[in-house]
Parts: C-alpha cells; structure tokens; sequence
C-alpha cells in the first residue's frame, strides 16, 4: 500500500505527565485502535530529546478519507478525549502529502 496522507503532530503535556502521554498514545497501536488499521501505514510516536514533556507524532495513511474515517470511531474518539486534559497548550499539526520514503520499523 502507498500512503496518500499524513502529518506531524508536536504535542506538550502539562510538566511531568509527558509518561502519561506517551503511554495514551501509544494505546493508539492496540487491536482495534486507529494505527492498527489496516488503512494507518504509520504511527510513530517520539520525544523530544530535550524535554520529555514534548511528544510527536508521525502518521502515514491510505488516504485522508481514510484517516478521517477511521478516527470518526468510537475508539479513537475515546483516546482523543483523554489527550486533552493531558496537554498544557494547543496541539501543533503539519499536514503532508507523501512522496516517497521508507518504513522499517
């Protein structure tokens, strides 16, 4: 499958709950959970090597319908709620469209 959408996503917990956030986020990889679709080609979640209240987030997908669709569930919809109360300010989101790159995780 080739991936037609993704973005990058920088996120800052509130100080000292960056452990929380990455642990929510990677319940993102869990069966049933948005980047264990079959439509989420990548879903990497990082820290910042300088503060380990800053996480990113990298997705690669089928499509940009299918991202939407797929977190318009039930599911992803519950692990959204809970990143909210875990951030100390607005989410930094890039959109891209992918060209080409490579994937061995």
């Amino acid at each position: 499958m080739t991936a037609g959408y993704g973005f990058a996503a920088t996120l800052t917990a509130r100080p000292g709950r960056g452990d929380q956030l990455v642990d929510l986020l990677l319940t993102g990889l869990d069966e049933g959970s948005p980047g264990a679709s079959e439509y989420c080609l990548l879903y990497l979640v990082s820290r910042s090597a300088s503060d380990p209240d800053v996480v990113h987030v990298a997705e690669g997908w089928t499509s940009e319908e299918d991202h939407h669709r797929v977190f318009a569930g039930e599911t992803a919809q519950a692990i959204v709620a809970q990143i909210g109360p875990l951030l100390a300010k607005d989410s930094e989101y890039t959109d891209h469209v992918p060209v080409r790159g490579r994937s061995a995780l």
